[in-house]
């Protein structure tokens, strides 16, 4: 598996999926864990994408849009890539920023009744990236986490950032008055070049003001707490 951020279990049918495929009731279970994903679902010799997905992956990857299907009366969108040829379409969504789930064929399609089992085997996102097929040449932009208290007029400010490719740890902690903290953890970001910022709710909402357009990602926070 390329990362360690947890694989959530998939959820209970929702009632509003009754009126989709038994097929497509399983892709939306899948992707309902992970909203914020690229979902390449297996069916056979290809990973699909759909909906909103198939769209994104189209556009970023150059690769055919077509439909299957109808949703709510609508056509469901839909784009895939060869599952023997699916590293290099990897290496160019991560390199862009976005992060891919990788939904196997767990099941045995002779004895299934209904679809085939399926789960997400490997997550993928710009900061947990290990595989040197998917690492551009002399990449090293790592993972970082930030921890922020103040007291009185006083900020002190601690990061941690781990390159997923090396191991490497490193972390430091300062303390500066509370009304020039933004301006120096600005600074220190920019410094560190991170591909991911792992955060919590409230240093999320503080740091998108502070970075905008930078990635923060609190999912792996709230799905390490289930």
């Amino acid at each position: 598996m390329n990362s360690s951020r947890p694989i959530p279990e998939t959820q209970q049918p929702d009632p509003a999926f009754a009126k989709q495929t038994p097929m497509m009731q399983q892709y939306l279970r899948i992707k309902s864990d992970y909203p914020d994903m690229l979902v390449f679902y297996r069916m056979g010799d290809f990973y699909e994408l759909f909906f909103e997905d198939a769209v994104k992956a189209s556009r970023i990857l150059g690769i055919t849009l077509t439909q299957r299907g109808v949703s709510s009366g609508a056509p469901i969108k839909m784009a895939g890539v060869p599952y023997h040829a699916m590293e290099p379409y990897l290496a160019k969504l991560i390199k862009v920023g976005e992060s891919v789930a990788i939904c196997e064929q767990i099941g045995d399609p002779a004895s299934s009744k209904g679809p085939v089992e399926r789960k997400v085997m490997r997550v993928i996102t710009p900061g947990t990236l290990s595989d040197s097929d998917l690492l551009p040449e002399k990449a090293d932009r790592p993972l970082l986490t930030i921890f922020r208290r103040t007291q009185r007029k006083t900020a002190t400010i601690g990061l941690a950032w781990l390159s997923m490719a090396s191991g490497l740890l490193k972390l430091i902690e300062f303390s500066v008055n509370a009304r020039d903290a933004e301006a120096r953890l600005k600074q220190e970001i920019e410094r560190i070049d991170p591909a991911e910022i792992l955060l919590s709710e409230d240093m999320a909402n503080e740091l998108t003001s502070i970075m905008p357009g930078k990635v923060v990602d609190i999912e792996f926070l709230e799905v390490r707490q289930r």
